[in-house]
């Protein structure tokens, strides 16, 4: 089995090689990093065969909905503890390595005496300078692009900033708020001006954290864990293998993980590309790529529909902003008296399901498959394309904005919603390939078939036969407890703890 194992890894190898004619010359590991990948490094991927449309030319735009995802971040509290981990292992596994008198020629020097860049950190998880920019350098570029809808003085009912209350979120939200502001107040050089950035409780905000909120999906979540180490098992083993016979340092499929989230960390953060990451092989990169993709798919993305329909108050509420502006639009409010951009800053669990409701990724079967509620097939191996990448789906700061275009030169409808990834039109299967539809359109084939199911009655845990059985036990030690209070006999071991509620 071992054998047939390492026989298709080499295959694949090969396969690899094939496909990739460049080699390694072309080959940069920061845009291989999947969700920890940096905005600047893949904001300008697109599709180059896709022919966007001209609405922007013809139309007037007259509302905007973003949600966006904080920029680099440093690692979590968590992380950096394994960090530190990792410098004690690595010293042990070169200390054994020069006890058996192995040869040590190939092993890299950083690796002697390495410590984490975090060491000593006390906090993790904070928006850092490198995120700072992405976000103040988008709201300067969104208002580049719309100087229509940001031509108003500035108020909060009309230029609406929400963020969820993780402090990295918060900060993205402000860091954005000075760019799109910039030179429009009076405060500083930079003519900054003050906004207002509104945050709902994470423990019931079910717009931008609806997966904190959801029992159902936690549930999910924690019962397809073992699955997808077991997908990506192989694989680290392989590569556990191929850094053995490199290096002579005895690795286990733990080491590996954690050398490769090294790898991210200092590729994405410090720009380091030549130390963690450094250790693999493009090839080895793009197969850990891979593995990292697969696991948000299954665990954030199309894996399971309840991943992305735990997301539908947030399409419900862009939705609602859209028949606002419309309905604004045809009474002929007065400016300044409507919203015309809700602005919105959360995480990657955010980002990854709303771009699913939108459906966005798919082929035109996938899309059925979608509407059908039908599980889809996996993304692809490398060297297979697939479209499903999660630094292009997700990355720090990666975002997704729907813009209402007014079109009253248009016969069959008056307005048009336009979908931009990463600020980039992108194809909707959902309106026939197009970056655009009509409003009525988006409203019937994107937002509608979402709508059969409620959050509650997706996420609340399911009482069923269980529930049932369970209340009928708690009845039972209740009624048992009742009437032992008038019972003659006073036995004390009546109250143990096991029958206290």
């Amino acid at each position: 089995m071992e054998k047939k194992k390492a026989l298709a890894f080499s295959l694949l190898i090969f396969l690899w090689v094939l496909v990739d004619s460049n080699g390694e010359q072309d080959f940069d590991v920061r845009k291989h990093l999947s969700t920890v990948t940096r905005y600047g490094v893949v904001k300008d991927i697109a599709d180059n065969s896709f022919v966007p449309s001209n609405v922007a030319e013809e139309c007037t735009a007259i509302h905007l909905n973003l949600v966006a995802r904080h920029g680099t971040r440093a690692p979590t509290k968590k992380r950096m503890k394994d960090l530190e981990r990792l410098a004690t292992r690595l010293e042990v596994l070169l200390r054994e390595a020069e006890e058996q008198d192995l040869s040590l020629q190939e092993v890299p020097a950083w690796l002697r005496g390495w410590q984490s860049p975090w060491k000593g950190k006390v906090e993790g998880g904070e928006l850092i300078s490198k995120g700072e920019v992405e976000l103040y350098d988008l709201g300067v570029r969104t208002r580049e692009k719309f100087p229509d809808l940001f031509n108003e003085s500035y108020h909060p009912d009309i230029y609406t900033i929400k963020a969820s209350q993780i402090p990295r979120a918060s900060a993205s939200a402000v860091a954005y708020g000075l760019g799109l502001f910039t030179g429009t107040g009076s405060l500083g050089l930079g003519r900054h001006r003050a906004f207002s950035v509104v945050s709902e409780s994470r423990a019931s905000d079910i717009l931008l954290r609806f997966h904190d909120c959801c029992q159902n999906y936690k549930d999910f979540r924690k019962s397809q864990e073992p699955f997808v180490d077991k997908l990506k098992g192989p694989i680290l083993d392989e590569i556990t293998s191929a850094l053995f016979g490199r290096y002579k340092l005895n690795f286990t499929r733990q080491d590996t993980s954690t050398l490769w989230f090294l790898c991210k960390q200092e590729a994405s953060l410090l720009d380091i590309t030549d130390q963690a990451c450094g250790l693999f092989s493009p090839f080895e990169v793009a197969m850990l790529e891979w593995t990292d993709d697969l696991e948000v798919f299954i665990l954030k993305g199309y894996g399971k529909s309840i991943n992305y329909r735990m997301g539908v108050p947030l399409l419900e509420d862009v939705l609602q902003s859209m028949e606002q502006a419309i309905r604004a639009k045809e009474e002929n409010h007065a400016p300044g008296s409507y919203e015309k951009a809700r602005l919105r800053f959360a995480h990657a669990e955010t980002v990854i399901p709303f771009s699913c409701l939108l459906g966005l990724f798919l082929e035109e079967s996938e899309f059925q498959q979608l509407q059908r509620e039908q599980p889809l097939q996996l993304p692809p191996k490398p060297p297979q394309k697939r479209n499903w990448r999660g630094s292009v789906v997700a990355p720090f700061a990666g975002n997704n904005m729907l813009v209402l275009y007014s079109c009253p030169a248009f016969t069959f409808s008056k307005y048009f919603v336009q979908v931009l990834h990463n600020e980039h039109p992108i194809p909707l299967p959902g309106c026939q390939g197009s970056d655009i539809c009509s409003f009525e359109m988006f409203k019937e084939r994107i937002v509608a078939p979402h709508l059969k199911h409620g959050y509650n009655e997706l996420c609340a845990v399911k009482l069923d036969i269980e529930e049932s059985n369970s209340a009928t036990s708690k009845f039972s030690k209740l009624l048992r407890w009742f009437l032992s209070i008038f019972s003659v006999e006073r036995d004390d071991r009546r109250w143990s703890h096991k029958d206290e509620f």
